[in-house]
């Protein structure tokens, strides 16, 4: 049986965030809306959709398709506006879309239910763990072995989004620290999107801790 990978980034990212041990999601709420945000945002940068300023902009001319909207929502602004912005803008909302792709191509199931018969909660579940495997041997092999610059573009991808928003099932820590040059390296690949949401988080995590 074939594994079939996602084309695009934001789902495969949404995979990647499945711990398949735990058996269940390692990002969820806006914090996943910030890793797809941004895993969005960096493929269009890959297809030559935004370019690589300080602000996000858009590149006229550039075929392509626009699935999230994001690129709409970055031209209709009313002015220019910095990467953190895209990244933190209706990031929730990206969740469900994302997910929604997946179960409709069969990768993921989930099952809906409340907690004390108040809050709802959705469980997902990855229909195929081969689909997670092969994605983390995608992002192992872009961490080792042949130069940065022939490295597949979303595994690259794939590894500066993970390492900066600190996904554990990913990048553990260790791997982070002894992996630091090459992430960086991966990272520049990436543009900007990778370090606007490592960005973001370091933001919210100085603002929770000094209160």
């Amino acid at each position: 049986m074939v594994v079939r990978i996602p084309e695009s980034l934001p789902a495969r990212m949404f995979l990647l965030a499945y711990d398949l041990r735990k058996k269940k999601m390692t990002k969820s709420g806006r914090h996943l809306g910030y890793l797809l945000r941004a895993a969005a945002l960096t493929e269009l940068y890959l297809d030559g959709r935004l370019g690589e300023d300080e602000k996000a902009r858009p590149r006229p001319g550039t075929p392509g398709t626009d699935p999230y909207g994001l690129v709409a929502q970055i031209a209709e602004a009313p002015r220019p506006r910095s990467w953190q912005h895209w990244v933190r803008k209706d990031a929730k909302a990206l969740v469900a879309p994302v997910r929604d792709e997946l179960v409709a191509d069969g990768l993921v199931r989930v099952r809906r239910r409340r907690v004390l018969g108040v809050f709802a909660v959705e469980d997902v579940t990855v229909k195929d763990p081969r689909v997670v495997k092969a994605l983390w041997g995608g992002a192992s092999s872009a961490l080792r072995g042949r130069p940065v610059a022939h490295v597949n573009s979303y595994d690259a991808a794939a590894v500066a989004l993970a390492a900066a928003c600190e996904l554990k099932s990913v990048l553990p820590a260790r791997d982070r620290r002894r992996h630091k040059r090459r992430i960086e390296e991966l990272t520049a690949r990436s543009g900007p999107a990778p370090r606007a949401v490592r960005k973001v988080l370091q933001a919210e995590y100085a603002a929770a801790s000094s209160g």
